[in-house]
């Protein structure tokens, strides 16, 4: 009797949990790591993106049913408006922020650093995340409630030779974080995830073509992938962290643990 092979069942989609969230920078990488953990436990998600196409392609990958993309430039006015509008307009809610959306555009010393530059970084990675969270704040947390997750960076929380123009608006993005916890209890929590090196497109040039020997830093033996973040932002925005609001959680391998003496 010749035993019969199994079929794989069908992967079955998790139930509508009712939240929505409006994630920035989300058309891969890290952003979509976080969209992808949402979409899983059932939310509805709004993603943004520089690149139109990018963005239409997660959308699918998402399921156009569970979510919506929205293209354009974090650090553009008229952008952070046309998104809030749109998912208030496709959902009628959006429970959480997370803003994902950043550059680096710049390699080198602080000494050298070109100001302009430095100010396009600010825009980007600091000004755009207070003005989302100004928006979604008007929109619908102020009356209802929801959380805010910022992605931060180990590069904020410590010295980071030639990202320095990074890393300051990551420290900065850190404080945006308190202040609006502050500011946004006790209806809105708001907490700060501070990533060491994931593998995305974005990081590359700090791992490509001696992953192996960035990997041996870390206790971990590897470097985070999308879903580690995924998986930090699902918790900072679920249940199980009611209690939680003004935190930086960093998530490094335990990169931070060879810092000691000895």
């Amino acid at each position: 009797m010749t035993e019969q092979t199994r079929q794989p069942e069908p992967e079955r989609q998790a139930p509508d949990s009712g939240k929505v969230a409006l994630i920035t920078g989300a058309s891969r990488g890290i952003g979509y790591g976080v969209a992808e953990a949402f979409v899983a436990r059932g939310d509805r998600v709004c993603i943004t993106g520089r690149g139109e196409d990018a963005l239409k392609e997660a959308v699918e990958r998402l399921g156009s049913d569970r979510a919506i993309g929205v293209p354009g430039k974090a650090h553009d006015e008229q952008h952070q408006a046309a998104a809030v509008e749109r998912v208030m307009e496709a959902f009628g809610r959006v429970d959480f922020l997370v803003n994902n959306a950043g550059t680096n555009p710049v390699f080198g010393p602080m000494a050298e650093l070109d100001l302009n530059v430095a100010r396009k970084v600010y825009e980007t990675n600091v000004i755009s995340a207070l003005g989302f969270a100004q928006r979604t704040w008007r929109a619908w947390q102020k009356e209802n409630g929801g959380a805010i997750v910022n992605i931060a960076s180990v590069a904020g929380v410590s010295a980071s030779p030639f990202i320095g123009a990074y890393g300051m608006s990551k420290a900065a993005m850190v404080n945006l974080t308190l202040q609006l916890a502050h500011e946004f209890a006790p209806a809105v929590r708001v907490n700060a995830i501070a990533p060491a090196v994931v593998k995305t497109h974005f990081a590359r040039a700090l791992y490509e073509g001696r992953e192996a020997e960035a990997a041996a830093a870390y206790p971990m033996g590897r470097l985070g992938v999308p879903e580690d973040i995924g998986g930090a932002a699902a918790f900072l925005t679920s249940d199980q962290s009611d209690w939680i609001t003004g935190q930086t959680l960093v998530v490094d391998g335990g990169i931070f643990l060879n810092a000691g003496v000895g």
